[in-house]
């Protein structure tokens, strides 16, 4: 809503000069009496013709969310090995599956936390469904030190069992939760503690720090099917029809 906002706004001024007669020569500029005449004819024609300001917006709208997807597909097929392939990044329902699903995310997110049970759904009603997970921690230092436990969990192979349980907290994430949830998988909290200050967990983080970035990724959830970002909570439908774009090709 408020991308739609800015970008109405932003578009005001080119409507109005797409309405304002042009000068033909320099010598030809308006006068300032001129110009304010201009501003009240523009000013009664929108008034007049409010449905014509909101065609002509939704218009502007439509074109700039092409360029965006546009952009954004150009940008996920150059970085599509880093995004479905890295060897770092947990896999999630069929490893094997036929249309992968990227997801950035972060535990304290109360959007990731909504559409988690979704993604859980789907995977059980489509078991083609490949879903990678990239640690995306961007709220917080207690962000950060949940993603490094996942990647703990991960190479003990409990990721899994890991990440379900820190979706299902109904208390505020912190370090000692984080750890809580790390024992109640089978992991030794002080182990998990130590090797989740790591080298390796570092640059794996890092790692997805950059990609975000060279995809213009600045929130969490943000969900790469195919060709097509979905930023944000995304319905079950949602993901189901961008899937089915994918196994289109």
């Amino acid at each position: 809503m408020f991308t739609s906002l800015r970008h109405s706004l932003l578009l005001l001024p080119l409507l109005a000069l797409a309405l304002a007669p042009m000068p033909s020569r320099a010598d030809d500029a308006l006068t300032p009496a001129q110009t304010d005449q201009v501003n009240k004819l523009i000013h009664d024609y929108f008034i007049k013709n409010p449905k014509a300001l909101i065609e002509a917006i939704e218009h502007a709208e439509a074109s700039v969310k092409e360029d965006e997807q546009s952009q954004a597909k150009a940008l996920i097929q150059t970085n599509r090995e880093a995004l479905e392939q890295d060897p770092t990044s947990p896999v999630l329902g069929n490893p094997k599956g036929d249309v992968t699903i990227v997801e950035f995310f972060d535990y304290r997110c109360p959007y990731c936390k909504v559409t988690a049970p979704t993604l859980q759904t789907l995977i059980g009603k489509d078991p083609k469904v490949r879903l990678v997970m990239k640690e995306f921690p961007i709220l917080g230092k207690e962000s950060v030190f949940a993603s490094r436990v996942a990647l703990v969990a991960q190479k003990h192979g409990k990721y899994a069992e890991f990440h379900e349980a820190m979706f299902a907290l109904k208390t505020k994430l912190d370090d000692d939760t984080t750890l809580a949830v790390a024992k109640s998988v089978g992991l030794d909290p002080a182990q998990v503690k130590k090797e989740a200050d790591s080298s390796d967990i570092d640059a794996i983080l890092k790692h997805n720090y950059e990609l975000a970035k060279q995809l213009n990724i600045g929130g969490t959830p943000a969900f790469i099917i195919g060709d097509a970002l979905l930023p944000g909570a995304v319905e079950l439908k949602d993901f189901q029809d961008a899937i089915a774009a994918a196994r289109k090709g």
